[in-house]
């Protein structure tokens, strides 16, 4: 089968389509033909080797396909079944292997793309918003690149749970995706001061939540925008990792709490996968969360589509298609 495989670690330039040895599934695993594969910011992370991952590998770590054969101790999966799974490695490819307990069925209602598109991001989007900050009616929340995929979907919980969205920007067209998903302000941070400008519009108080995937470039004006006891929730590295950080500024800046959270420990047992699974599909299926993919690539063009993630220039989600 044709692969995206890794074997130094840098550049977009490291991606390459080469030839391997079609999987085999263990025991209570999944051999899944692979229709869509997301693309994320963790496998650029990856790939460069800011996150260390044993060479040579395949990247990748959400999809959606048909499962083609099955390991034996598996119940609840048979050949044709249509399933999707996050945090899984190797989705970079045609096919892959997935343990049983980290796949799940796609109701009739869901598309393969949309699902692949939906797993990692729009998982994370429930555990930022349902449990490391319960937003409700009244929270008001800085949304960092509020167009990207993450972006687009933390915006639509939010504003679905009653909250209040302030989101940042980089162009008018990326601030007319952000007021569509339901933001109510937009601060385009090329033109305006991230923070001075939520304070003006909180009148002074700031924000409960800042829910930061960027990183480097937005911690310091998401920590100046909360409130006394908010949170920076700071689930991603864009513009690269966050310098060491002194507590007394989180006491300085009001008694406030940073969490830096990951989707690996908001499913750890599969109660909690299907909990959030469940909701998210519900949401997605009576057309409440919109899935938007502003990209698609076939395998050969991997390394483009990490070029158009890392320059910014996507907006929702980017899929790998074999």
């Amino acid at each position: 089968m044709r692969a995206v495989q890794v074997t130094e670690h840098g550049g977009p330039e490291v991606l390459h389509t080469v030839e391997v040895a079609d999987p085999e599934p263990g025991p209570e695993e999944l051999l899944v033909g692979i229709t869509a594969s997301g693309v994320n910011f963790i496998d650029t992370y990856q790939r460069g080797g800011i996150y260390q991952v044993a060479l040579p590998f395949t990247p990748g770590s959400e999809g959606a396909g048909t499962v083609l054969s099955v390991g034996s101790g598996v119940s609840g999966f048979e050949i044709g079944d249509r399933v999707a799974w996050a945090m899984v490695p190797g989705s970079y490819a045609e096919r892959a292997v997935v343990p049983a307990n980290k796949a799940v069925s796609l109701p009739t209602t869901l598309g393969e793309r949309t699902a692949a598109a939906a797993m990692l991001q729009g998982l994370t989007a429930h555990y930022l918003t349902a449990s490391t900050h319960v937003v409700k009616p009244g929270t008001v929340a800085l949304v960092h690149a509020a167009a990207g995929g993450m972006g687009l979907l933390l915006t639509q919980l939010i504003t679905l749970h009653g909250g209040h969205v302030i989101a940042t920007v980089s162009t008018p067209e990326k601030e007319r995706l952000a007021r569509e998903a339901g933001a109510e302000d937009v601060i385009r941070y090329t033109e305006q001061d991230v923070t001075s400008r939520v304070r003006e519009l909180t009148g002074g108080a700031g924000v409960h939540v800042a829910y930061d995937g960027v990183g480097r470039d937005t911690f310091d004006a998401s920590l100046a925008s909360l409130r006394p006891r908010g949170t920076l929730a700071l689930f991603g590295a864009a513009s690269g990792p966050v310098p060491p950080v002194d507590p007394q500024r989180l006491n300085s800046a009001g008694s406030v709490f940073l969490t830096r959270p990951t989707l690996a420990h908001h499913m750890l047992d599969r109660a909690e996968l299907d909990w959030r699974v469940g909701e998210l599909f519900d949401l997605i299926t009576r057309n409440e969360l919109r899935i938007r993919i502003g990209g698609s690539y076939p395998l050969a063009e991997a390394a483009e589509a990490h070029e158009a993630l890392e320059g910014r220039r996507t907006t929702g989600k980017v899929l790998l298609e074999p």
